[in-house]
């Protein structure tokens, strides 16, 4: 691979709203006001310092991109993170501690104090667990506690008209369990929240929401498609509505849609899938009034993706200019979900613009959306040589051009026949690029680019610098009709992904490479089963589509499998093995779980289940 040059360029480059720029002067001010006597713990908090007031440094010294604060609870939230985990013998989960609420009638100022009598004196940053639990009780409410279970109004235990193809009513009935989910993951923001915002790390939100599950308690974007999906399936297209509501609120607040819904996650987005999950309700609702409110939220979506550090052009060999995004989270600090194992990952970096470039692509792999895996290494196993800033995705793109095609047909459904055309000829221009910059004939696959600089100027397109490592995103773009509607591209794809190995006894692997990285095998995650069984399904070919049942068939009994022995749907399946679920990474296997329930129910409303065809292998 190239050498990586790292970004040096201004924090203009994007512009952000004023109430995210905190002055380097207000920063040391508020620090000065907290009393500590701990010198360890002082050390710690300079270095905090040092990553936040890094635009203050030289371009040769630091990561000058661009950088959107979080809240001052978040800050003091991982102080006590940092002590919880330096406390317990067993170590907690440290998103718990970043989730939690102030306690009425105690305000952050009061409880900064508090905590730093309970930490005077404690050169190891550790306290005894009993008095850092009775601290936590008397001054935070439960990480959790400030969202409200919600009854739908639209579910119904039995819908009219469900899954009418699952003939066989071992399935169907175990169908209409996943279906009843919806209700225990369905919760509302809490009025607290919405009264006293700066008391919570969870951000307001107009309606109901459907979280993941387990330690994931909010809203997430790039989940909320698998979710939808699976809604529609059961009839919910009040709950779906409100989902995409939520989501366009978010990318009118911040310009972009989050992350997730907490402060913390405000300097990154996720894959880009509003668009399809607008364009996914009109098509079973036809509800005009949806699209044209989505109009003008998409279109600023849209330019956050194609502006700024997001966007790179490609040269091709005749001279002609590709443009095509990349991800590039807004934060060069240890993210603060996780920031003890950031700053553990980065220790092994011996200046502060490693640490900090080294945190950028971090956070990056986290706006991915597949983090972590091997795909944004430049040596892997090794993580300290992720460099997913360098990486043009080929799935990213993919959103974007289904991006494009969406917003075209939303502006002919609103008479804005100008405006259609203009996005029409924009995935034009992207589907050219797919077929220069992405398309490898030889491996008959669409592969990522990696960078040969900072992605600031144009740069020539070079062979070598396709990643030519096999990952079932190489593979994500048949689902959308500019690819599978091409049968001959299809064949060739086809045979590809049947010959890549990726085809495991339970589904299709992330990739090849056990790395311990959850984004790597033997998982298999629902998202990327949906779109390359939905993209073979549909391209019409007899081949393709029976694949494509296959692979359906295979997840969707791994998953029966896994919810009969462990009573749970997961996040990741193991595929490589029947019946087992998902591991590795850096939390523990997650239940629930929104993106699973809305794969299965809505393989089962694509592919039905006969009545004589069993659910056991």
């Amino acid at each position: 691979m190239n050498s990586h040059k790292h970004n040096t360029s201004p924090i203009s480059t994007l512009s952000f709203s004023s109430h995210y720029k905190y002055s380097l002067f207000a920063t040391s001010l508020d620090l000065k006001r907290q009393r500590f006597t701990s010198p360890l713990l002082l050390i710690f908090l300079f270095l905090c310092l040092s990553f936040a007031t890094s635009m203050a440094v030289s371009d040769s010294d630091s990561d000058s991109g661009p950088v959107v604060q979080t809240t001052p609870l978040v800050t003091f939230l991982q102080r006590v993170q940092l002590t919880a985990l330096r406390s317990y013998s067993k170590k907690p989960d440290p998103k718990f501690y970043i989730d939690l609420s102030l306690k009425l009638p105690h305000d952050l100022s009061t409880a900064e104090s508090a905590f730093d009598d309970l930490t005077t004196g404690s050169r190891d940053l550790s306290v005894p667990v009993e008095k850092l639990e009775k601290f936590v009780h008397e001054y935070f409410d439960d990480a959790g506690k400030d969202l409200v279970h919600h009854e739908p109004e639209d579910f119904v235990s039995d819908p009219t008209e469900f899954l009418l193809n699952v003939e066989n009513d071992q399935v169907r009935e175990w169908a209409r369990e996943v279906h009843c989910l919806w209700r225990t993951l369905s919760c509302r923001v809490s009025d607290s929240v919405i009264e006293s915002p700066d008391r919570h790390t969870l951000l307001p939100l107009p309606e109901p929401v459907i979280i993941p599950g387990s330690r994931f308690r909010e809203v997430y974007y790039w989940d909320s498609y698998w979710v939808i999906k699976g809604l529609l399936t059961s009839k919910m297209f009040t709950t779906a509505k409100g989902l995409v509501t939520n989501l366009m609120s978010l990318v009118e607040t911040y310009g972009y849609a989050l992350n997730g819904a907490r402060a913390y996650y405000t300097n990154r987005s996720q894959p880009p899938l509003l668009s399809s999950m607008v364009y996914e309700i009109y098509n079973v609702t036809k509800d005009e009034e949806l699209v044209r409110k989505a109009i003008p939220v998409l279109l600023k979506e849209y330019e956050f993706w194609n502006s700024g550090k997001h966007k790179v052009v490609i040269r091709d060999a005749s001279g002609n200019d590709h443009i095509l995004s990349r991800y590039y989270a807004m934060w060069n600090m240890p993210r603060p979900e996780s920031s003890v194992f950031d700053q553990e990952s980065a220790s092994r970096f011996s200046s502060t613009l490693e640490k900090q470039r080294f945190h950028r692509d971090i956070a990056t792999a986290a706006e991915s959306g597949c983090d972590f895996s091997t795909r944004w290494m430049r040596h892997p196993p090794n993580f300290t040589t992720m460099a997913t800033t360098s990486v043009v995705p080929v799935d990213l793109n993919v959103f974007l051009l289904k991006m494009e095609l969406d917003i075209a047909f939303m502006m002919e459904i609103a008479g804005d026949r100008k405006g259609s055309e203009r996005f029409v000829k924009a995935s034009e221009a992207r589907k050219k690029a797919f077929e220069t910059v992405f398309w490898n004939e030889k491996a008959a696959q669409w592969l990522d680019y990696w960078l040969s600089s900072n992605g600031d100027e144009p740069e020539t397109w070079k062979a070598e610098n396709q990643n030519n490592n096999v990952f079932a995103s190489n593979f994500a773009p048949i689902w959308i009709s500019s690819f599978h509607s091409d049968e001959n591209l299809v064949k060739k794809v086809v045979k590809a992904l049947a010959n890549s190995g990726l085809i495991a006894p339970a589904g299709i692997l992330t990739s090849l490479t056990n790395s311990g990285q959850q984004w790597d095998a033997p998982n298999g995650w629902a998202p990327q089963q949906e779109l390359i069984v939905t993209g073979l399904a549909r391209s019409g070919l007899k081949e393709a589509n029976e694949l494509a049942e296959e692979i359906a068939r295979r997840w969707i009994r791994s998953s029966y499998r896994v919810y009969k022995t462990s009573g749970f749907i997961h996040e990741k399946l193991n595929v490589s093995e029947f019946g087992a679920y998902g591991g590795g990474g850096e939390y523990k296997p997650q239940t629930g779980f929104g993106w699973s329930n809305g794969v299965i129910l809505a393989f089962l409303e694509e592919f039905g289940w006969p009545s004589d065809l069993s659910i056991e292998p």
